[in-house]
């Protein structure tokens, strides 16, 4: 894992990425637009990790956490 500042890049890929979902953007897109997309694909990155990891937590439990 390389790290940039606060930023840590798992694989190249994950640049090439970023660059193309940047360069999807809309014309019109504003930095928040863009800020927006990567924050989702990065959290969606996050979340497929844990997936592997098996670091997940059923279903069961998640309705038993918002009942309280």
């Amino acid at each position: 894992m390389r790290r940039y500042g606060y930023c840590t890049m798992e694989t190249p890929q994950v640049k090439s990425e970023i660059v193309r979902v940047v360069q999807d953007l809309p014309e019109d897109a504003t930095v928040e637009d863009a800020m927006e997309c990567l924050y989702f694909l990065a959290k969606v990155e996050r979340g497929l990790q844990q997936s592997e990891s098996d670091e997940t937590i059923s279903h069961d439990e998640i309705k038993a956490r918002f009942r309280r």
